[in-house]
């Protein structure tokens, strides 16, 4: 490929899932191999691991950077019986006693060229050799485009017509809904909520010749470095290697705005009313460090009610800079709402003179609730 020639609309992780999931369910669709072209970390490979979870069938993940091209196609030996030699299939490769599944051929555009053809056949013909796959199976392909900032090798006009094509990106608001749903560090949340722009810093990276830079599955990690016992010298170096020097170095001041700014614990603890108003924080990183706290520390009910009466209190905010306030408020009513659906505690909410006076400021607003 040169440049950037993909004339389809970009789609969000979560609209890929959803296709594919639709794909499957059609017999014949599910004969048509699909592409998934994104940018690394995008959550590719997630999502037909969570296709094959969602119809509780088997997944053959075949990472072709880390295979030869004779494992695709087995080994050869000789059959004295038939004077003929013949070809042995590769075990991991769905036998017939195995009538579905998805084949998933990950990292297809940055594989061997000697690779690729054994691949192809699977794409194309639905066999290597004289090993057929068997016909409920879906053959899945991922990988990157040269404009991504990967190792990748051309794919031809006749392989790209054989298969649905995905140009797979990840937004902002679909990203954060992961991250709350998977218990996300609150104050990557919050980072970048304020700094979108910082998910996905590829075009950057390659723009100043760099080789390490931000991506999703990079953000995971530093949640993950920032929720671990690591000594907070420790937990800087592994952010620095992860995403970037002059990444890790914003995200660190806008950590240190966000721990000054909003102290969940405290406010948790305080009563509602003006000891809660004194305690809010005053700075937009602070508003949103506060929010995602806020998530992060509702985990029962008392501490869900808890913080449902913070956000009511969110118009109390006196700043000198203007702020999003009820925009914020509505986020977070949304946000912990979400979180008491998906861990059986909407009886807070419904039990919440807060929920039920912000729910009625919202009818008589003209929004429903």
């Amino acid at each position: 490929m040169r440049g950037n020639p993909m004339n389809i609309p970009p789609v969000s992780i979560a609209a890929a899932k959803a296709a594919l999931i639709e794909q499957y369910r059609d017999p014949m669709l599910r004969r048509r191999a699909s592409m998934l072209w994104g940018a690394r970390g995008v959550g590719k490979s997630s999502i037909v691991r969570q296709v094959a979870e969602h119809f509780k069938i088997p997944l053959v993940d075949l990472r072709l950077t880390t295979i030869e091209p004779v494992d695709i196609r087995g080994a050869i030996y000789a059959d004295d019986i038939l004077s003929k030699t013949v070809w042995f299939p590769p075990e991991f490769l769905p036998s017939p006693d195995s009538p579905d599944g998805i084949l998933f051929l990950d990292e297809l555009t940055a594989a061997d060229q000697r690779l690729q053809i054994s691949a192809y056949s699977l794409i194309l013909d639905r066999r290597v050799g004289n090993y057929r796959l068997p016909d409920g199976w879906q053959v899945i392909a991922a990988g990157n485009a040269s404009f991504h900032g990967a190792v990748s090798h051309d794919m031809g006009t006749a392989l790209a017509d054989r298969m649905f094509h995905f140009n797979v990106q990840t937004t902002i608001d679909a990203f954060l809904d992961h991250a709350a749903a998977m218990r996300f560090a609150p104050e990557v949340m919050a980072f970048l909520k304020i700094r979108p722009d910082k998910l996905d810093d590829t075009q950057a990276q390659l723009a100043g010749d760099h080789l390490i830079g931000a991506s999703p599955r990079g953000w995971e990690d530093i949640s993950n470095v920032l929720k671990s016992g690591l000594s907070e010298a420790a937990k800087r170096v592994f952010t620095q290697g992860r995403i970037g020097a002059a990444n890790a170095a914003e995200f660190f001041g806008v950590l240190r705005e966000i721990q000054a700014g909003a102290d969940v614990v405290r406010l948790l603890a305080a009563r509602p009313g003006p000891e809660t108003a004194a305690l809010l924080p005053t700075s937009l990183d602070g508003l949103y460090g506060m929010i995602y706290g806020l998530l992060a520390a509702s985990v029962d009910e008392r501490t869900l009610a808890r913080a449902l009466e913070i956000i009511e209190q969110f118009p109390d905010i006196r700043s000198a800079a203007p702020l999003p306030l009820r925009e914020a408020q509505t986020l977070s009513m949304e946000l912990t709402m979400q979180r008491a659906l998906a861990t059986g505690l909407e009886a807070a909410i419904l039990d919440s003179a807060s929920y039920h006076r912000y729910a009625e400021r919202r009818r008589r607003d003209g929004f429903d609730a």
